[in-house]
């Protein structure tokens, strides 16, 4: 099966234009206009990983063309919004550090000085947290943290003072206000007003673990582990990494190798074993492990997850794989959205679907951490 992964992603690209990527599920449902979203980006971000690791320059060339659709000579960027103040739309800006250090052009440069403009500016809670977005007034989700701090840390690598504290702060503040201590996991939002509909009027936080918030949160520390090149920073997150991984690890399927949508109701009536969340796990255990953060029995537990998801998901039809078992989206409001309520009820209750990107890129991530093995 493994050999066939890259017949895959060859089969995704080949059915994607920049206007309509196969791999955007919710765009293509919702009949949406070409726009710059995080869901792009998590893709685009495998694909150039992919390309490092097997040296095949197409991958590349895919992505270059890809956001040359979407960024403009000036920097501007199609269907980009920077007064939304959305922390999903600084996630595709990850790709533009590569792609401006190999091919030099001054627009990448450019969107990238617009996309941290954003941030700059960017509304934050008491504790210095960013918020998700501005219709999310006070809200810290930990998607967030994947989509805005990889960012963060790249320009601060590339064009900053390698001053990484700002990132640092924001994931310590989620192990401090969002870490369950009983059951070793974090919630998946919290409203430092205690205001939001969804959250404990007295915690502000959600009623319960969402594998994929923890999954992003998972692999934006394992990211920045990478990219940091500031000893102290990566000591600092590395103890959250820790703390995290070994929390989530308890909560693996024995049999099936995988971990469940709502991560500590196993089999309760409705949950499934998801695959976005569980490829996020199993890449944030192998990265760790290959970077020297983690023990090595994380990178055969990381391995075994991976295998789980291909026995259970990756499934040939017509001669062509899919990627099954995954959470369209899920979040938290806003208050015109109260089905969003972060019950357990809710979580099970969003669509399932195959070969969208919040589970491919992350298990293609994957697939290119058990090359290195």
């Amino acid at each position: 099966m493994y050999k066939q992964i890259e017949q895959y992603v060859d089969r995704i690209l080949l059915e994607s234009t920049p206007a309509c990527p196969f791999w955007n599920i919710e765009s293509i449902k919702q009949g949406k206009q070409p726009h710059w979203n995080y869901i792009d980006g998590c893709m685009l971000t495998s694909l150039l990983q992919l390309h490092k690791i097997t040296g095949e320059q197409r991958y590349f060339e895919f992505v270059e063309r890809f956001v040359d659709f979407y960024v403009f000579e000036d920097g501007k960027i199609r269907g980009y919004d920077k007064s939304a103040y959305n922390l999903d739309d600084v996630n595709e800006g990850k790709v533009l550090f590569e792609l401006y250090k190999v091919t030099k052009k001054n627009k990448y440069k450019l969107a990238i000085d617009l996309l941290k403009s954003q941030l700059d500016e960017q509304p934050r809670t008491s504790t210095g947290n960013f918020w998700h977005k501005l219709i999310y007034p006070n809200q810290v989700w930990l998607d967030g943290l994947y989509m805005a701090q990889g960012f963060s840390a790249l320009w601060q690598k590339s064009f900053g003072k390698h001053d990484y504290s700002d990132v640092v702060q924001q994931i310590v503040n989620v192990r401090k206000y969002m870490y369950d201590e009983d059951k070793k996991l974090f919630y998946h939002g919290w409203d430092c007003s205690r205001e939001a509909f969804w959250c404990d009027k007295q915690t502000g936080l959600s009623a319960n673990f969402w594998l994929r918030a923890m999954g992003w949160y998972l692999v934006a520390m394992a990211d920045f582990l990478e990219v940091c090149d500031d000893p102290a920073s990566r000591e600092c997150v590395a103890d959250v990494f820790r703390l995290a991984i070994d929390g989530i690890s308890r909560y693996v399927d024995k049999d099936a190798h995988m971990l469940y949508q709502v991560i500590d109701c196993g089999e309760r009536e409705g949950n499934y074993l998801e695959t976005s969340g569980s490829s996020m796990t199993a890449y944030a255990m192998l990265k760790g492990a290959r970077l020297g953060y983690l023990d090595a029995q994380y990178a055969v537990l990381g391995k075994q997850i991976f295998d789980g998801i291909c026995q259970r998901y990756l499934s040939g039809e017509n001669g062509e794989l899919n990627l099954g078992g995954i959470c369209l989206v899920a979040g938290l409001g806003p208050e015109n959205n109260r089905r969003r309520d972060g019950s357990y009820e809710y979580y099970i209750s969003e669509p399932i679907v195959q070969n969208d990107a919040k589970g491919v890129a992350p298990f293609v991530l994957c697939y290119t951490e058990i090359k290195q093995l």
